[in-house]
């Protein structure tokens, strides 16, 4: 019942026109890796229109341990050039073009426990996921995503949200937080 509301496009960043209130870039920012981030926060920034909000998720590493490149078998096998930026890369990045960052939440917990369900499911579905892609595609998927649950977990990487807005001078029109109302007690 969204049909007339939304267009839905295979396309590449470069190549998008027209104006947006919000962009979700998910899972992008580690195949663009950091010698195209400024020009892919260019198009961003270029199509936002203003007091529009961008909401960036993507896999992150650790300030001075800065990963670069995937390990060779990611990236031979599963990522061919993914690299990981380091979320204040990012940040930086965006208020650079005047993107006023909002909230910033790490998921790197939440996506240990989602990688675990996605082994679970790839195992009880092992023979539909084989006659698919091959076995040697799925087992490859397999030891990925296990191995990348447990560096979750062990905090070797992380995920992170960022939401920014483009503001018009100075204002946001966004819902400010909920109120918080607990009172602590006198000292």
């Amino acid at each position: 019942g969204v049909g007339d509301r939304v267009d839905i496009r295979v396309q590449d960043y470069r190549d998008v026109d027209g104006e947006f209130d919000a962009v979700s870039s998910i899972g992008m920012m580690e195949h663009v890796g950091g010698s195209k981030l400024d020009e892919y926060l260019d198009a961003i920034d270029a199509r936002l229109a203003p007091g529009g909000r961008l909401l960036n998720h993507a896999i992150s590493s650790w300030p001075k341990r800065r990963l670069g490149r995937p390990s060779p078998f990611i990236q031979r096998y599963v990522f061919p050039d993914g690299e990981l930026l380091e979320v204040g890369t990012v940040i930086s990045a965006l208020q650079r073009r005047r993107l006023e960052v909002r909230h910033v939440e790490s998921l790197r917990e939440h996506y240990a426990i989602t990688l675990r369900h996605w082994v679970a499911n790839l195992e009880r579905h092992w023979d539909e996921a084989v006659e698919l892609v091959g076995e040697r595609r799925a087992r490859i998927w397999h030891l990925y995503l296990a191995a990348s649950s447990t560096n979750f977990a062990q905090g070797g990487i992380a995920i992170h949200q960022v939401l920014a807005a483009k503001a018009v001078d100075g204002q946001l029109d966004l819902e400010l937080r909920p109120t918080f109302t607990h009172r602590l007690p006198n000292a």
